[in-house]
């Protein structure tokens, strides 16, 4: 009996070390899958079958993080017609998100989904269901519900008040009909129960909700007024050329005058929307996705707008994200910023999924070459590169996707807002992003035969990743956009001399790049910035100067200046900067020797520490050229770990 408890035990840590290493699959809940295809195959084809893993591959399914069950399904417009099969999306307990929307499903809302104790989010929108809806007990953690564009009649159950969770609900254009029930849930953020068959007055916990989310219903609200099922025709008593039969001259002068006044009018606001579509970017960022949260477009008229005949998102290889175009459009988004190449935009999908969009401005390529390059930016995967996850390219619209890096840029906890809330990037970290930035440009520089340019290194495209490395994002939008900064611009002081002369990047003047990139990491300053007198100074200008003058520790970030033993350090990762940002690009060092340096800056040895005076007398530099033979770190924290972390 001892020896099974112990087998059993040996079994459980192998089972554990694979599931760590990426080789768990959820077996039973693939088979259920695999089942739900079989007797239910979508008209679009998808990824799934028996030898590639749920996890990693599978189109539209997300598992948890040991991998041993499957708590989302995504695959909306695939193409599924009739009746969802019972018992087998049923058959997975673990699933937390379920989206089959814009789809062809018929009959009944299926009874068995009642088995799905961990729902959260439920999307069925834009099918033919029909029926009662169900009773919503069974699902306690229900955070959205949409159901809206089905057919489905009878009443708003009662069992929606035990929903404590639930945030949104759509049950929008359907045949429900009866009085709206009292809710009374104080989490719902989003209500739409507009264009049914609801009759009565709108509870009072409801009335907080705007009127369009009750219109198309013979229904009134809670101060009477009426909210009709359809738009009635307004009544206008005759007119005075009704009664008499003919116009006075007085009527006929005023309608002359106003006809005149109306073609002025009209000529004028011909004129301001000609002056108008010539305006480029501005305000057309803010409007692309803002329209769409305010209500102002809908998803449809988007879609038509800023997609072609037949175009749609491309996805890579491995991606398990499940939406479309329109997703995309349809999402809660703000702009995150607004760089050289084009605009940065958040969006949250109705299933709680957040990702970056990359709107881009002045694409010099044609498809067949765009389409090309991103295959190549696509295909690059390192855990210190921002993976491109999708692409689309239309005539007017040309977007890049990303995954959402919630830490922020390097750049925004850097130069972001001081106050006691802020918290400083202390030596360790900026060690890590130093780091894990340059393994990322060295194996940005390894792709493509060794000629892949970044083209735009800097702290506003450096992100943390999970495990606090840097990691580099915008790959590829130098190359294929005709931008250029502004010389007074940020951007403008990461740029290496002669691309300012060229207007071309290469590989040398990415290493430069990261050389100012270094430089902010140490001295907390931006690569270009003024000073009290409206005086412009160049980062790397100022450095220069600084370390002519003997005076390195002036150099640094006064927020590093607190944590102790540090300096040795310091003074070297500013050798390697200095080496990065020299004038002539053939003397400066290969990314790949870069990663090196910065590898080597920390080594632990106790027995050879220096005192705190012994590290202020090594704070010169005669040069940046300088050999620094004697090298004795100081520093007592854990090593950084070389190679890939």
């Amino acid at each position: 009996m001892k020896f099974l408890h112990i087998s059993c035990f040996i079994m459980c840590i192998l089972c554990s070390i694979l599931c760590q290493q990426g080789n768990c699959e959820p077996v039973e809940d693939k088979e259920v899958l695999l089942e739900f295809v079989k007797k239910f195959p979508p008209s679009r084809t998808l990824n799934w079958n028996e030898s590639s893993s749920v996890c990693d591959f599978w189109t539209g399914v997300t598992c948890n993080e040991d991998r041993s069950r499957v708590i989302a399904i995504r695959l909306p417009g695939v193409g599924f017609h009739g009746t969802i099969p019972p018992f087998t999306i049923s058959n997975l307990p673990a699933l937390q998100i379920l989206s089959l929307r814009s789809n062809f499903i018929t009959g009944f809302f299926p009874s068995d989904f009642s088995n799905l104790k961990n729902l959260s989010f439920l999307y069925l929108q834009f099918n033919n269901l029909s029926g009662p809806l169900p009773d919503f007990s069974p699902w306690k953690n229900l955070s959205v519900v949409n159901l809206s564009n089905n057919k489905f009649n009878g009443t708003i159950p009662l069992s929606l008040t035990n929903l404590t969770q639930l945030a949104g609900l759509n049950l929008a254009n359907n045949s429900l009909s009866g009085e709206i029930p009292d809710l009374g849930l104080l989490r719902l953020q989003v209500l739409n129960l507009s264009n049914n068959d609801l009759h009565g007055t709108v509870p009072k916990s409801l009335q907080r909700f705007p009127d369009s989310a009750f219109i198309g219903n013979n229904i009134s609200l809670g101060n009477s007024t009426a909210v009709s099922p359809v738009n009635a025709p307004v009544y206008e008593p005759p007119s005075v050329a009704e009664k008499h039969g003919r116009l006075s001259e007085t009527a006929l002068l005023g309608i002359i005058v106003a006809g005149i006044v109306i073609g002025l009018i009209a000529f004028g606001f011909l004129m301001f929307v000609c002056c108008w579509n010539r305006r480029k970017d501005g305000d057309d960022d803010d409007a692309f996705v803002g329209k769409l949260n305010k209500g102002e477009m809908s998803p449809e008229k988007a879609v038509s707008r800023h997609q072609d005949a037949n175009n749609k998102l491309s996805f890579f290889e491995g991606c398990n994200y499940a939406f479309d175009l329109e997703d995309l459009l349809r999402a809660s988004a703000e702009v995150l910023g607004k760089g050289t190449f084009g605009t940065a935009y958040k969006a949250i999908l109705e299933d709680v999924t957040t990702v970056v969009v990359k709107r881009l401005k002045e694409v010099a390529f044609g498809k067949k070459d765009f389409e090309q390059y991103m295959e190549i930016v696509g295909s690059l995967k390192h855990e210190n590169v921002v993976e491109l996850k999708a692409y689309y390219y239309s005539k007017d619209e040309k977007l890049m996707v990303y995954d959402y890096y919630s830490h922020g840029s390097v750049s925004s906890l850097l130069h972001g807002k001081r106050g006691e809330e802020r918290v400083t990037l202390d030596w360790d970290t900026r060690l890590r992003i130093a780091l894990g930035a340059a393994r990322g440009i060295a194996r940005i520089h390894a792709e493509n035969g060794g000629k892949l340019v970044h083209g735009n290194i800097k702290s506003s495209n450096i992100f943390l990743n999970t495990k606090q490395y840097g990691c580099v994002s915008d790959l590829g939008l130098a190359t294929i956009s005709s931008s250029l900064p502004l010389p007074i611009s940020r951007a403008a002081g990461y740029r290496a001399p002669e691309v300012t002369d060229t207007r071309k990047a290469a590989q040398p003047s990415d290493v430069y790049s990261f050389g100012v990139v270094l430089l902010e990491l140490l001295t907390g300053k931006s690569p270009i910035h003024t000073t009290g007198g409206d005086e412009i100074i160049h980062l790397v200008r100022w450095v220069h100067s600084v370390v002519r003058e003997e005076w390195t520790a002036e150099v640094f970030d006064l927020e590093l200046m607190r944590f102790p033993n540090i300096e040795e350090e310091m003074v070297e990762m500013l050798q390697i900067a200095m080496s990065c940002v020299v004038r002539m690009p053939d003397q400066r060092p290969k990314i790949s020797e870069v990663v090196k340096m910065i590898e080597n800056v920390r080594q632990i040895d106790a027995q050879t520490q220096q005192s705190s005076d012994q590290n202020q007398a090594g704070l010169r530099l005669s040069s940046q050229h300088d050999n620094d033979n004697d090298k004795s770190p100081s520093c007592t924290s854990s090593p950084l770990p070389k190679g890939t972390e």
